[in-house]
């Protein structure tokens, strides 16, 4: 089993402080959702984990499996198990899907270990039939063009390939149909398991619908204020942030401005 270990973590950008002490610990095999309102730190804290340079972390620790991960580039990052599946993801023309997957792939695995194409080649067809995506999308250049619900898709096809020990969800359901919603869900649960662990981040119950979390956080104000389990998102869909508020005496206040 690994671990994921946030402890009192705060975090800055431009000497504003967004998360004033985070505490969150995810073990592999267990499936994570945070849940808050708009402007509360939630996609500060899946920056901050990967090592934006943007986030100045100025208190707190972040470990996995013990080592420490703020002394950590952001490839070493994701060469130690991490991923993050962007809320945007970017397009980089010039670079098709299937380049990108296997240079990620290999850089995980290391010189003189790299994966065959021919393995690649075989894994690729079979996840993305998996996914129900288009098998000419591997030759397109890295989301340059992709809707909204490629894009997403597209991330779930890196994690399933890249195969990371924790991977961090930003939004992922943001802006998708339910058809789309379902595929991406099932990729989720295909990687559940004694090897992964996942921290999805997202405002609505809709997602939780077809991935049951393990645990799920509300965050407010930079912090997690509240924790329990699936139970506790059906009831935020139902009666909101309202009275989580008046339960811990919280007054209405934004830290930042979440896209």
């Amino acid at each position: 089993m690994s671990t994921l270990v946030i402890k009192d973590l705060h975090v800055s950008i431009e000497d504003k402080e967004i998360l004033k002490g985070v505490n969150l610990t995810i073990n592999t095999n267990e499936v994570h959702a945070i849940m808050g309102p708009n402007g509360t730190g939630k996609s500060t804290l899946a920056s901050a984990i990967m090592g934006h340079p943007k986030y100045e972390v100025t208190q707190g620790t972040i470990e996995l499996d013990g080592e420490n991960v703020l002394e950590m580039e952001v490839d070493e990052r994701a060469q130690a198990g991490l991923f993050l599946a962007m809320q945007y993801p970017s397009e980089i023309s010039g670079v098709t899907n299937a380049d990108f997957v296997r240079s990620a792939i290999n850089a995980r695995r290391g010189e003189g270990n790299e994966i065959s194409l021919m393995k690649f080649i075989r894994e690729l067809d079979k996840t993305m039939d998996f996914l129900d995506m288009d098998q000419d999308m591997a030759q397109r250049y890295l989301n340059e063009g992709f809707s909204g619900g490629e894009k997403k898709r597209n991330e779930i096809l890196q994690l399933m390939m890249i195969k990371p020990t924790f991977a961090i969800l930003d939004e992922i359901d943001s802006g998708l149909d339910i058809d789309a919603l379902k595929v991406v869900a099932k990729g989720i649960n295909e990687m559940r398991g004694e090897g992964f662990g996942c921290l999805a981040i997202t405002h609505y119950q809709r997602l939780l619908n077809y991935i049951t979390p393990d645990h799920v956080h509300v965050m407010m104000q930079g912090r997690v204020v509240k924790s329990g389990g699936p139970e506790l998102a059906h009831r935020l869909e139902a009666e909101g942030y309202d009275w989580i508020k008046k339960e811990l005496g919280i007054e209405d206040e934004t830290v930042e401005q979440e896209a």
